[in-house]
């Protein structure tokens, strides 16, 4: 008796799980969502800076007021993202500024702590040397204080890009794009595409590594006496 061999299909294999050639054909999309992602969290961290400098400069001044300020920040942080989207979209609409404003806000509660912290663990002979040499309360701040206390601010900095970065992705929810487009769309096509879900997932990861290592070096730049005072 005759005995056909049965082939299997090649379709039974799966398509690969990264395809080169989906990135060659998407490229320039694939820059377009990694600028909407730098943008995006460029603005928030830029924002919350400038809002943390504020709240943190008025707990220095009122000390009372600095436990009512982190608690506030607390209370924020913790609300999830996509609550605070659906709760915006209404008044704003799906709108840049929608997706701004919980970015923003989740920073506060890492800068603030660390611009307060940084401020109180300036030295206190440096305060009085420079309060005999004429320093007013604000130059003192601006010129002594804070810049003393850079290298701490600057680690709250790494830690709140790091999470708004992770944060950015779900912006895709609102159609303000970002690399969670890749992720959403990789995943709500009718058969996923892996390929597109890798891609949104390790540039983002490639960009918190990246942005972390600039703001370290930032860091070194900015406050050399910093490694001096580690080294002993």
């Amino acid at each position: 008796m005759h005995v056909t061999a049965v082939t299997p299909l090649a379709a039974d294999s799966g398509p690969p799980i990264f395809q080169w050639k989906w990135v060659d054909r998407n490229a320039d999309d694939i820059v377009q969502r990694l600028g909407e992602h730098i943008s995006l969290t460029a603005a928030a961290l830029g924002v919350g800076l400038v809002v943390s400098i504020a709240l943190a400069v008025l707990s220095l001044r009122y000390r009372w007021s600095y436990p009512v300020i982190l608690g506030t920040a607390g209370a924020l942080y913790v609300i999830p993202s996509l609550g605070a989207f659906a709760v915006l979209v209404p008044f704003f609409g799906l709108t840049f500024l929608t997706a701004m404003i919980p970015l923003a806000t989740y920073t506060l509660l890492i800068l603030v702590r660390n611009i307060v912290t940084g401020v109180d663990q300036v030295p206190n002979e440096v305060r009085e040397a420079a309060v005999g040499m004429g320093y007013t309360r604000g130059r003192l701040l601006w010129q002594i204080e804070l810049p003393l206390a850079l290298p701490v601010v600057i680690a709250g900095l790494r830690v709140a890009a790091v999470t708004t970065i992770g944060l950015v992705t779900v912006t895709s929810m609102l159609g303000l794009g970002g690399l969670g487009y890749f992720i959403r769309a990789g995943i709500q096509t009718a058969t996923p595409n892996p390929t597109e879900i890798i891609v949104g997932v390790v540039l983002s990861v490639v960009l918190a590594v990246v942005v972390d290592l600039l703001l370290w070096l930032s860091e070194r730049l900015l406050a050399p006496w910093s490694r001096k005072v580690r080294a002993r």
